[in-house]
């Protein structure tokens, strides 16, 4: 008699969360102000505000803004006020910083609005090694979510995780 390979792990209760499948499709634009600044560092805000209301601001639809200013200018906190203003109808997100700064805010609310419900007193492995840009904090921010809920938590994959958490 044969013994039958029985495979354990899909018969667990373990649950696999990969926050690469919660990673929204768009694109990711870095948004420097720096070319709309005389000389690179100073605002003059009629000429500032002559470039925004000038610009095809439909470009951006359906993208992720990070809105940064890669020079030493002082820049004041309304002008990116309303360049968000701007885009805010065209793009699915804008904020101040980049590009990792952007993913983390995004990750962020996606997080927030996550149903755990399904995970409650199990044990959860956060699948790690992703092939989108999922940033550090998304990882930090889904353990410290669930750790309410769930049994234990792991990170990396089922034949080989690392044990983070075990509810006491």
């Amino acid at each position: 008699m044969k013994d039958d390979i029985i495979n354990r792990v899909a018969n667990s209760k373990l649950a696999t969360i990969d926050l690469e499948d919660f990673y929204p499709e768009g694109k990711r634009i870095l948004f420097d102000i720096k070319d709309w600044l005389f000389e690179g560092f100073v605002l003059r805000e009629k000429d500032f505000r002559k470039q925004v209301s000038e610009f095809d601001w439909s470009q951006h639809k359906n993208q992720y803004v990070a809105l940064t200013c890669s020079t030493d200018a002082i820049v004041p906190g309304w002008a990116y006020m309303l360049l968000s203003l701007h885009l805010e109808p065209f793009t699915k997100k804008v904020i101040v910083g980049d590009l990792e700064q952007l993913e983390t805010s995004t990750y962020q609310d996606i997080i927030q609005k996550l149903d755990i419900s399904e995970y409650e007193g199990k044990p959860i492995i956060i699948k790690g090694c992703s092939n989108k840009p999922v940033p550090q904090n998304a990882y930090i921010m889904l353990s410290n979510k669930l750790k309410p809920v769930a049994k234990s938590i792991m990170y990396g994959e089922a034949c080989s995780s690392v044990p983070l958490y075990k509810k006491k």
